[in-house]
């Protein structure tokens, strides 16, 4: 009776781990160049000291899906979009590197170039500082960063930087709880020119809202199995004692 229990109660637990999952990717479906987290469930066995003859569930996220999202066109000269496999490099809030695909830049006040979330864009040698203020800012398909100074002649265009733009194995890569991927060694990925971005462009969320839904309904279907098990289980432990008294 207690190995029925104990596989109910712990898919059940898992089941709604699962569903946190997938309830973040539906939470992220507009978050720009979001990538979904992949769920999955296994046996695990019990160890201890005895025998491992029980066998218990674990939900985990052994991948992530990194197709690209929908492109969307914006005409912003600060927002870019990755072109294929890469990612934008930035630092995060411990001042280390990491890596992501959204593209939705601004300028502050001091020229630093940042995310829509204010974490540091980082070029080849270290953060991004454009003279501000400037007019006609371009950023080319190698992620090269040209401008020209308000007030200056038309033809007067300098480059003033380039984007990092790096393409590590996603093997190599994992995903932290701020949503900003690192190398799995706390390596620092380099530079790779073959890397394209588009200008005036953003990557949409790669979560399929209609698929996430779909998973999210089967899991609680599965969870409400799961209860039905237990009470079961409650059952047959409750006639069995019954048994016993007449006996």
């Amino acid at each position: 009776m207690d190995k029925l229990l104990y596989i109910s109660a712990s898919g059940a637990s898992q089941d709604l781990l699962g569903t946190g999952i997938r309830a973040n990717n539906l939470a992220n479906a507009q978050t720009t160049g979001f990538r979904a987290q992949l769920e999955q469930a296994r046996s695990m066995p019990a160890y201890g000291e005895g025998l491992p003859t029980r066998v218990f569930s674990m939900t985990e996220s052994p991948s992530n899906n990194y197709e690209s999202g929908p492109m969307i066109k914006t005409d912003r000269d600060l927002d870019v979009a990755i072109q294929g496999d890469g990612w934008f490099a930035v630092q995060d809030q411990n001042g280390q590197e990491a890596y992501s695909r959204d593209g939705n830049f601004k300028l502050g006040d001091d020229g630093i170039l940042t995310d829509i979330h204010d974490r540091v864009v980082l070029g080849d040698n270290g953060p991004i500082f454009l003279p501000v203020p400037l007019d006609n800012l371009n950023i080319a398909a190698d992620g090269t960063l040209s401008m020209r100074q308000l007030g200056a002649p038309a033809n007067v265009i300098e480059e003033v930087g380039r984007l990092k733009l790096v393409s590590p194995n996603y093997a190599d890569m994992e995903r932290g709880n701020d949503g900003l991927f690192r190398m799995e060694d706390g390596s620092i990925a380099p530079a790779n020119a073959n890397v394209k971005v588009m200008s005036g462009m953003l990557e949409g969320s790669n979560v399929n809202a209609v698929d996430e839904m779909v998973d999210m309904i089967s899991l609680q279907r599965h969870y409400e199995l799961q209860v039905k098990m237990m009470k079961q289980a409650e059952e047959l432990d409750t006639r069995g004692n019954q048994l016993l008294r007449i006996l």
